[in-house]
């Protein structure tokens, strides 16, 4: 089992899943986002399994210094413009996807997969 896990490096909650992962001794596979953003095709993909509007992290201090609040946007296109501004930690697992911290859906993943 890998999975994959897209978050921050200063992010809490994709701390607290990179450690979930690590004391089960299950491969993962971090990218920061500060690095490296989503591709579109990556995008499409969650977005099969998450609506997109539970992407947005709309508490964040980006999103408001944005006034994406107050604005009609593409949420696709802004989340491919600014990945900081997803709800993190965005974790995949074959065609499976969640956002934010959901460390009972990770072990339902364990326990289906053991």
């Amino acid at each position: 089992m890998t999975v994959q896990v897209l978050g921050t490096r200063k992010s809490n909650d994709t701390k607290k899943a990179l450690r979930f992962f690590s004391e089960r001794r299950i491969d993962c596979h971090f990218r920061d986002l500060t690095e490296k953003g989503l591709s579109r095709g990556e995008l499409e993909n969650i977005c099969r399994v998450i609506e997109p509007s539970q992407l947005i992290d709309a508490t964040s201090p980006r999103y408001n210094k944005r006034g994406m609040g107050y604005m009609d946007f593409d949420i696709l296109e802004e989340v491919l413009e600014d990945p900081l501004l997803l709800l993190m930690p965005i974790v995949r697992f074959g065609n499976r996807c969640t956002v934010g911290y959901s460390p009972e859906e990770w072990k339902r993943w364990i326990s289906e997969t053991t």
